[in-house]
């Protein structure tokens, strides 16, 4: 099969996106609006950028229907604030719920019965129920067009990290405590702690 990409609509490339870049880990971020009312939405759009600076990137969809921004973006050009809550096995229904388009003036976290606390070095909620928060600031933002289907690149700057205690080993993370979750093509999400295998990098040609 050969696609010129040029020849589909946006549902049709997104589409063939998200069912080759998989699996997707899960940025589950908490906003707040002007009035301080919390906002929560999944993307799996999401990855790390480099160390020093430590950022980490997402990318917001235009709203599909009128592409318009969704509140997350609208919230975090205001603010110039964010935190993502890693997904783990235990919220990730309210996760999904989460993806509901709520009305602006609606808590999500509420609506779910997810529990807020106070970021430690931005005014933005974090979930208590995640086990690892990443708190940024808006480092830069790209748009690449307004229309459906169109999207954002925010890239965040990570200035305080959130570890739950039991999970943080010699200066690691532990993954089979962490239990994250990832999302696949359509409603298909990866379970915790797949079947995986080890291979060490070579530091050399013919090591």
């Amino acid at each position: 099969m050969e696609i010129s990409p040029e020849k589909l609509d946006w549902r049709q490339a997104y589409k063939l996106l998200t069912g080759s870049i998989l699996p997707r880990p899960i940025a589950f971020v908490t906003t707040v609006d002007s009035k301080g009312i919390a906002n929560a939405a999944p993307f799996s759009f999401f990855t790390a950028i480099c160390a020093d600076p430590l950022l980490i990137c997402f990318s917001p969809m235009r709203r599909g229907s009128d592409g318009a921004k969704k509140d997350t973006l609208n919230n975090i050009e205001n603010t110039g604030q964010f935190i993502i809550n890693i997904v783990n096995e235990e919220i990730a229904k309210q996760m999904n719920d989460c993806a509901i388009e709520f009305a602006p003036d609606i808590d999500e976290l509420e609506q779910v019965g997810l529990t807020k606390v106070q970021g430690c070095k931005v005014s933005v909620p974090r979930i208590k129920e995640s086990l690892v928060h990443l708190e940024c600031e808006l480092y830069q933002v790209l748009h690449f067009g307004d229309q459906p289907g169109a999207g954002s690149l925010v890239i965040g700057k990570v200035i305080h990290v959130h570890i739950h205690d039991p999970l943080f080993d010699r200066g690691r993370i532990d993954t089979e405590k962490l239990r994250p979750i990832g999302r696949m093509a359509g409603n298909r999400f990866t379970e915790p702690l797949g079947k995986t295998f080890e291979m060490i990098r070579k530091q050399k040609p013919n090591d």
